[in-house]
């Protein structure tokens, strides 16, 4: 159940991030970013303000994902 969970909060994180960050992605590629940023973000949002519950890990999702967009941006230039 707990990767369900995380691929329903990476994609809505990925979703989230592209249109925050105005970026044109597939669909597959923005779920990947989403979980990537699900598992950085969650977990340094959860160790640097000691929070549990979705909706940190929603926000944390959601940052992580903007860096994995911004990284993924900067070696393809």
């Amino acid at each position: 159940m707990h990767v369900v969970f995380l691929l329903i909060i990476g994609a809505a994180a990925g979703f989230l991030a592209t249109r925050f960050m105005r970026v044109e992605m597939s669909t597959l590629a923005t779920v990947m970013v989403g979980v990537a940023g699900a598992l950085i973000g969650g977990m340094v949002i959860r160790f640097l303000l000691a929070a549990s519950g979705a909706l940190a890990g929603l926000v944390g999702a959601v940052l992580g994902a903007m860096v994995v967009i911004w990284v993924v941006q900067r070696l393809r230039s």
